[in-house]
């Protein structure tokens, strides 16, 4: 097997408590970019084998060196956009290959492109919006009108990213205190009822109007329309690994995570939509994500 192959079905496959039946082992070399690759059992409920568990931890370490990804072995798939699947030759047999995510050329020019004139064209379309939504804020609560907070960007890079503000303004402060009442696992902090949120915060939050001072950031370049979510730096230094590689591209003002569910989603499942919206980039997703978010907005679900 050539030294780029990430997956094998070998003899001493473990077996799977659920079909027994073996299983194909994921095997990583070489170096290079970072991938993610999971590899589940034919029966729906035999991702949950502790055999198969186990390897996929050691696959998932040994995958991140590899630039290309191979499989093979009857059972196995790969966590990939079907966009990116080609066939190749290795060690005399036809077998799947995953392609990087395009990191250059038409697509990512067409990206930076919209991002740009989207960005302008939104901030023009959207200036009465913004001057409602700043005579709202001076009328409920005293205060600036914007709220900055420093996130980190793609390659560990920080910037200042421009909010509506929806919380009392000592919010910072008062963060420490609330710790504990934290509803959210992982890296991040969310509370469905946080005190410090005013009243003009909580419908800006329920349809995302506190977000829409971002275009300027996007117009920057520090984001994109559409990207993982910007972290703050005390998250990112509790980052494992793999989620470091959320960094790898730039933030968006909307993602995967903002149409699939925002708060209600675990932090796992957060790291697991931005980590597949990094590994299969394309033109084509970020127009699906931007129509998708219309609807999210309107419905409201996991923004507090």
């Amino acid at each position: 097997m050539t030294s780029d192959a990430l997956g094998a079905a070998v003899p001493a496959a473990p077996v799977c408590a659920a079909t027994r039946q073996p299983q194909p082992l994921l095997l990583g070399v070489g170096a290079g970019a970072a991938w993610r690759a999971l590899v589940p059992c034919p029966a729906p409920t035999a991702i949950r084998c502790t055999l198969l568990h186990r390897y996929l931890r050691t696959a998932r370490r040994r995958a991140r060196a590899l630039r290309r990804v191979l499989i093979v072995g009857e059972g196995a798939a790969v966590e990939v956009a079907r966009h990116r699947v080609r066939l190749a030759r290795a060690a005399g047999l036809t077998v799947p290959h995953a392609a990087p995510a395009a990191r250059r050329g038409l697509p990512v020019l067409l990206k930076q492109t919209t991002d740009r004139l989207g960005a302008l064209l939104l901030l023009v379309l959207l200036a009465p919006v913004f001057a409602v939504v700043a005579a709202l804020i001076r009328l409920d609560s005293a205060g600036p009108v914007f709220y900055w907070q420093v996130r980190v960007g793609r390659d560990l890079a920080p910037f200042r990213m421009w909010k509506f503000r929806t919380m009392v303004v000592a919010a910072d402060r008062m963060r420490t205190a609330l710790e504990s009442a934290n509803e959210h696992d992982g890296a991040m902090f969310k509370m469905r009822r946080d005190p410090r949120v005013t009243r003009v915060g909580r419908v800006l939050r329920r349809f995302s109007l506190d977000e829409l001072p971002q275009l300027c950031n996007v117009l920057a370049g520090h984001m994109s329309l559409v990207g993982p979510r910007p972290p703050l730096p005390e998250e990112v230094e509790r980052y494992s690994g793999t989620e470091l590689r959320r960094l790898s591209v730039k933030p968006g003002l909307t993602g995967l995570w903002q149409v699939s569910g925002r708060s209600d989603l675990s932090w796992d499942e957060t790291v697991a939509l931005d980590l597949s919206y990094v590994d299969n980039w394309s033109y084509g997703r970020d127009l699906d994500v931007l129509v998708r978010t219309v609807r999210a907005v309107l419905d409201g679900r996991g923004a507090y």
